[in-house]
């Protein structure tokens, strides 16, 4: 492992940086430097396309070059960047001064002076990070998403038909089926991810204090909230929040990222149940040859991946909510407090993915064991007691809750030969005895 790794305060980049790795292209600080260039110069050559009257003789063939700024952006660039900003102590002006020097390049240097054109800092930033966002979540984010999800509707297909005793509040309840148990998680995440689905990628873009002040003076005949709006729509996929003070309201990336939050939630509720089913051992887990269980137990095979998961889960939430309840909140018109929180944005999506991956990795280990599921509903005839009493409503006989609730509330064992005795006791015809015996815990599972 590379020294910086071990050296690493964060084990996002230490232990767990090749499962997160992908994210560095959307989250890391060249990134995010990366990101700003590209706002500005599509802003540039959005400005060309007005086309402004002094940008009217500037060659479009030069567009390529432009992109080629950012499509091109490497490790050097972004450190010649950081090297500006160790002059002028502000991170987006030494964004301006790269691509000037760029220009200077290119011999196009009469046209640099509209390169962040009455645009303010958050103009770009809350442009730049609402992309890289909104990029990140399509690369990386839903491909883990719908690994874990098409895991989850293998297993659904795969243990549709088996039955399984079911609990609530932890005791034996009417009996259910385990496919139809990952359904409901996989119900849940769909609606969830919908709801992500649903949120505009938002971004700000009016200027110093949100109204094109600086734009308007200088063009006022320009439609200047419909070129932003063209803009941000047109050239990256983003909505435009408008009117908003000099930064980005942030409430469509709070509501990402409580959906985010919710659907991690529901995933520690998975990981949960399946760490409880091992323990009942409904599950054996596929063991790897040379790992170790545990330091001092040699047997030890520990559901560790469900724990790992539900573990970076927490802490993916516990940022994902401070997120979502700080970013709305500035006070007037901008505080820099948004500031240093929005570098922190890919720490909760580095947990998740982890997380992700741990919970898939776990469900791919798990290895069914019917005989100890079946023995629990063997030992559990207690549960057709529902069955029997509503078939019992059905016919119309007299108090069969309660002529249940006398047999099935005891601390003596119910047997498949106590439910059938009891059965014959029962003032109904033969039929209907008859159909109450065909009852068990293994094919009283519903729909």
């Amino acid at each position: 492992m590379a020294l910086f790794m071990l050296n690493a305060i964060s084990p996002i980049d230490g232990r767990y940086r090749s499962k997160v790795e992908a994210l560095a292209g959307f989250f890391s600080e060249e990134a995010l430097i990366k990101y700003r260039v590209l706002v500005e110069i599509e802003y540039f050559i959005a400005l060309c396309e007005i086309p402004l009257p002094q940008l009217k003789q500037f060659d479009s063939s030069l567009f390529q070059d432009l992109r080629a700024i950012y499509e091109n952006f490497s490790t050097k660039d972004a450190q010649a960047i950081k090297d500006i900003e160790s002059i002028t102590n502000h991170d987006v002006k030494a964004v301006e001064y790269f691509i000037k020097d760029k220009f200077d390049v290119l011999q196009i240097s009469e046209f640099k002076e509209f390169i962040h054109f009455g645009l303010t800092s958050q103009d770009i930033n809350n442009t730049a990070i609402p992309l890289s966002i909104k990029e990140a979540i399509s690369d990386v984010y839903v491909p883990e998403y719908y690994g874990l999800i098409e895991c989850l509707k293998g297993l659904i297909d795969e243990w549709a038909e088996i039955p399984l005793l079911a609990r609530t509040h932890g005791q034996p309840a009417s009996p259910t089926r385990l496919g139809k148990e990952i359904e409901v998680f996989v119900t849940r995440l769909e609606a969830q991810f919908a709801t992500i689905n649903s949120i505009p990628n938002a971004a700000k873009f009016g200027g110093a204090t949100g109204n094109f002040n600086a734009h308007k003076v200088a063009y006022p005949n320009i439609d200047w909230q419909s070129f932003a709006n063209n803009f941000l729509k047109d050239k990256l996929g983003l909505d435009h929040s408008f009117p908003t003070t000099q930064i980005e309201h942030y409430d469509h990336m709070a509501g990402l990222f409580d959906a985010l939050k919710r659907i991690n939630t529901i995933v520690i509720d998975l990981d949960r149940d399946f760490w409880t089913y091992v323990s009942m051992d409904y599950f054996k887990q596929k063991i790897k040859k040379g790992e170790v269980g545990s330091s001092a137990m040699p047997h030890k095979v520990n559901p560790i991946d469900f724990e790992n998961s539900e573990g970076n889960l927490g802490i993916a939430n516990a940022l994902f909510a401070h997120l979502s309840a700080k970013l709305p909140i500035s006070r007037l018109q901008r505080d820099l407090t948004d500031s240093t929180v929005l570098r922190n944005v890919g720490v909760p999506f580095a947990h998740t993915i982890i997380a992700f991956k741990s919970s898939l990795k776990g469900l791919k280990k798990l290895l069914l064991n019917p005989a100890k599921i079946s023995e629990d509903l063997e030992r559990n005839w207690a549960v057709v007691a529902e069955a029997i009493q509503t078939i019992l409503r059905r016919e119309g006989y007299s108090n069969p809750y309660e002529a249940l609730k006398g047999l099935t509330r005891t601390n003596e064992g119910i047997t498949q030969v106590s439910i059938s005795n009891f059965i014959e006791t029962l003032d109904v015809s033969d039929a209907i005895k008859l159909e109450l015996k065909a009852i068990t815990p293994s094919n009283y599972t519903g729909i």
